[in-house]
């Protein structure tokens, strides 16, 4: 049987600190360690792309604005070999480099500069809503129509015969609407819901993860069969069970 620290040990996440600053680093380090993380650094892209490679961590926290590779190429590297986590760190906080940023596969934004609580309060959400999909207590597989369908337990999703892949927080955001099938969700539920409290306002988030599923399982964009807005209010799946 393990010791009571050992075992705290085996079960604390790993995070990758990635930033060429070092009093960034050291500061971002202090505030996770004391919140009970592990904590690994690199001071540049080539850097953290090995440690993804060797240590595994659980998230990666990215600095966009590093010299020679900025984030964003990193991030691309570190898509090549891993889905680890990944949550973005920058001064800048245009709506573009968001969607850029989001749209190679990151999984949060959190500009500079930020409170420790803010930022560890970031790095649980992403961690909490990026673990593998649990079974559904009443239904596994999920028969939607002939051209969708939804593996609960394995996060398998078949459209048009073929599996697609889907990011952890599309299949999370995906299941949460099957499973209110019919009924309208607010944004601030279904950020609330699907990301965490501290979301709720992120509208822009959501719309942005509405467009990434609708782009994988919609068979016509220009005419949805699946995800409905209500403008102003939120989204709405098609009741199915009732068609």
């Amino acid at each position: 049987m393990l010791p009571s620290s050992a075992n705290e040990s085996a079960h604390r996440s790993l995070v990758l600190i990635v930033d060429d600053e070092p009093r960034i680093i050291r500061f971002v380090q202090i505030n996770l360690e004391m919140e009970e993380f592990q904590v690994i650094t690199a001071s540049d892209g080539l850097q953290a792309v090995d440690q993804v490679r060797e240590k595994m961590p659980d998230l990666v926290l990215l600095d966009v604005m590093m010299p020679e590779m900025d984030g964003f190429e990193t991030l691309r590297m570190i898509r090549e070999i891993s889905s680890v986590p990944v949550v973005m760190l920058t001064v800048r906080n245009s709506e573009e480099d968001k969607v850029r940023g989001l749209d190679w596969g990151a999984d949060d934004y959190v500009t500079k500069p930020f409170s420790p609580r803010e930022l560890v309060s970031r790095v649980r959400a992403v961690l909490r809503r990026t673990q593998p999909p649990t079974a559904s207590p009443d239904t596994t597989v999920l028969v939607v129509d002939d051209y969708l369908s939804v593996d609960f337990n394995t996060g398998a999703v078949i459209v048009g015969g073929e599996r697609i892949k889907l990011r952890p927080t599309e299949f999370r955001l995906l299941r949460h609407l099957i499973e209110n099938a019919g009924w309208t969700l607010p944004h601030d539920t279904l950020l609330s819901k699907v990301w965490g409290y501290e979301y709720k306002d992120a509208v822009s988030y959501l719309r942005l993860y509405i467009n990434y599923l609708r782009k994988k399982i919609e068979p016509d964009l220009a005419h949805p069969r699946y995800i409905f807005t209500e403008r102003g209010i939120g989204y709405r799946f098609v009741d199915f069970a009732h068609k």
